[in-house]
């Protein structure tokens, strides 16, 4: 039996610790996630995904503020003598001192086929940059930034229409299987880990805010392609009338006329509102007005008599 320790906190490493929990192959020995966080109207603090499924199943939980300045946990992990660390979006930087402690070694479950997108957010910049395929790779930790040799990866196409929400629960239903097979591998010499290539090398930095403001002067595809990245979290958006509306789904409208100023509403049918973008026309189907519920952009529309 292999014994790990998993590090995470968010939904989408949830699959995995619960793949690793039920499985006779492996035993978890402890969980780390990150501290509870103020949430919802009451700012009352919230247990992550990864600490709720720890506490329903009576596993050792260790939250941290920062595991690198945290002695007596670091001790304490020591103590545990696992065969493997398991990190997936955990959400801190490992020091060296911690990556020594497994038998073998720390596992990385990283959301894009590296090289490419390294960083915070490579679901959401896969789509906003338009591509048409990604993956998920398991990866051997190293103190640079997603730099660490690679283990096995997983491709994963990308549709036309397909949202950061649901890539993100692809990658979920995906990971399990390739972390088993990772930590299966390496502990039976069966798998050799391979240097990342440099050439292709890109980052997927931090979303802010402001990325999400649609800029009408962008092609339909471009805009298009933000709508998905960003859906609902936190959600392309355009203020009409000093009111914010987020953009929840849209299509780009192929060989449609272009004779409006961008940003402007053109047509108004049963299919949503066509807007006028710096190359062709966007169609808005769903939108969510500030103050409100999500509707039709019909129906956004009909209400302001547009």
């Amino acid at each position: 039996m292999i014994s790990l320790v998993f590090f995470g906190t968010p939904d989408i490493g949830l699959k995995s610790l619960e793949s690793f929990y039920n499985s006779d192959k492996f035993e978890v020995l402890a969980v780390v996630t990150q501290p509870d966080k103020p949430s919802g109207r009451g700012q009352k603090l919230t247990p992550s995904p990864i600490k709720k499924f720890a506490l329903e199943h009576g596993i050792k939980i260790f939250q941290p503020k920062s595991i690198r300045k945290e002695p007596e946990i670091i001790e304490a992990l020591k103590e545990l003598k696992p065969d493997f660390f398991v990190t997936f979006a955990f959400g801190q930087i490992l020091s060296q001192e911690v990556l020594d402690i497994p038998k073998y070694e720390t596992i990385n479950l990283h959301v894009s086929l590296l090289p490419k997108y390294r960083g915070a957010n490579p679901i959401q910049r896969a789509i906003i940059n338009g591509e048409t395929e990604t993956g998920i790779c398991t990866m051997i930790t190293e103190l640079g930034l997603d730099c660490g040799d690679i283990c096995l990866t997983d491709p994963i196409e990308i549709t036309n229409n397909m949202n950061c929400v649901e890539l993100f629960e692809i990658c979920a239903e995906r990971s399990p299987k390739l972390l088993e097979q990772t930590l299966i591998g390496l502990k039976e010499g069966s798998i050799t880990p391979k240097c990342q290539c440099e050439d292709g090398v890109c980052f997927a930095d931090k979303l802010k805010k402001e990325e999400c403001k649609i800029d009408w002067t962008k092609s339909a595809r471009e805009i298009h392609n933000l709508v998905r990245g960003v859906y609902k979290c936190p959600g392309a958006y355009f203020e009409h009338n000093g009111k914010i509306i987020k953009v929840l789904e849209t299509e780009p409208i192929e060989n449609a006329a272009e004779s409006s100023a961008p940003g402007d509403f053109v047509k108004v049918s049963k299919q949503g509102i066509d807007v006028q973008t710096g190359n062709g026309i966007l169609r808005l189907i769903k939108v969510k007005p500030e103050g409100k519920g999500e509707m039709s952009a019909r129906d956004w529309a009909n209400g302001l008599k547009i």
